[in-house]
């Protein structure tokens, strides 16, 4: 889009080979030299910061610094022709050199943000089932505590010729699916990733990640804006060389710009933040949209484990009738039976006992963190 300019100084037609060297490269040579070498190991949120805050002070300072200048000018009056050097700065530049490390540092700290909050909903189920599993096998080490005991009591009714070696079998049996199931429950458990997550609730960690995305979108918005209007100032010295001869003289260049489309471009720009917003509201992937499928797993989870806890109760309570009619029987019959029924106990127990867990374990992180 046109802008418009108002030029104050002396008049010149340029048609130099110019070259512009920052102080930029002085200031960046000196303070590698002097730079400090980390040997601490940082983490991810702390090494992205540093990255974000070197380009950002980098920035700053092309932005800051004013750039020097040097070139040939005919000037178009009719002089001879000039060398020119001096000093060339923006006021528009200087503002956004500030706005840049504002905007590098709400980078950083949404960057945390976001990462916190993303791990947070990405390990929550992984988190939850490794607590489940160690559980369980707390319960599968229990049930076979009081499987050895049964064991123990069999192996003396065998010697005493009590027992029958196919009864004991049973026994045996129910032994080897509860190693069976240890063994299983360890590989699970070491299959399992689930990183130290932070104690804050999940609709916090979401709330403070839209929270310091809105502070990011400002920010960059009120950078953007910096460019509608401009004041440039340029100081130096001239000498004639053509012919040469001992003419220095001071020189200085003032050039006021407005861009003419600055209402339609922040018209654009507060649209553009508003659909930025919504975007990540639906954004697949993204922290917000995670959260509100983690939910309704934890919500489909908590059914699922309900009916099974039911169905295993009533199970259960279907043994415990059962064993009261064999309890003072001392038949070889009524004996295989009841072992049988223990066993098959101590099998529900462990199930039971997971499930209950899981139950208490989803309906506890679905009302603390939603």
């Amino acid at each position: 889009m046109p802008s418009t300019q108002v030029q104050l100084g002396l008049p010149r037609r340029v048609f130099w080979r110019s070259f512009s060297v920052s102080l930029m490269t002085v200031l960046l040579l000196v303070s590698i030299g002097f730079a400090d070498n980390p040997t601490t190991q940082l983490n991810d949120s702390q090494a992205y910061c540093r990255y974000i805050t070197e380009q950002a002070a980098a920035q700053k300072y092309l932005l800051l610094v004013p750039d020097a200048i040097a070139g040939v000018t005919q000037p178009n009056t009719g002089l001879p022709t000039q060398l020119v050097w001096g000093l060339s700065g923006s006021v528009s530049n200087m503002r956004k050199a500030g706005l840049t490390m504002d905007a590098a540092r709400g980078n950083c700290e949404l960057y945390g943000a976001s990462t916190s909050a993303q791990q947070g909903v990405q390990y929550a189920l992984p988190s939850l089932e490794k607590m489940a599993l160690q559980h369980r096998l707390a319960l599968i080490e229990q049930a076979s505590e009081d499987l050895d005991q049964l064991l123990a009591s069999a192996r003396r009714m065998l010697e005493a010729q009590n027992m029958t070696r196919p009864m004991a079998f049973t026994l045996q049996t129910t032994k080897i699916r509860l190693d069976a199931d240890r063994a299983d429950t360890q590989s699970k458990i070491a299959g399992l990733y689930a990183p130290p997550l932070s104690d804050r609730p999940l609709k916090e960690l979401v709330t403070e990640k839209q929270t310091k995305e809105a502070s990011v979108q400002k920010a960059l918005d009120k950078l953007n804006r910096q460019s509608d209007w401009d004041v440039a100032l340029s100081v130096g010295a001239h000498q004639q060389i053509n012919p040469l001869i001992d003419s220095k003289g001071a020189y200085g260049e003032v050039t006021v710009s407005y861009n003419l489309a600055s209402r339609t471009i922040n018209k654009h720009l507060d649209r553009a933040a508003d659909a930025y917003d919504d975007w990540k509201k639906v954004q697949e992937g993204d922290v917000i949209r995670n959260a509100d499928i983690l939910k309704q797993q934890l919500v489909d989870n908590i059914s699922v484990q309900g009916n099974r806890l039911a169905a295993l109760q009533e199970q259960l309570k279907e043994i415990e009738n059962n064993m009261e009619l064999v309890d003072k029987a001392e038949t070889s019959a009524a004996l295989d039976f009841r072992n049988q029924l223990t066993t098959a106990q101590l099998m529900l127990k462990i199930e039971i006992g997971d499930s209950s867990f899981r139950l208490d374990r989803l309906r506890e992180f679905l009302t603390r963190n939603f």
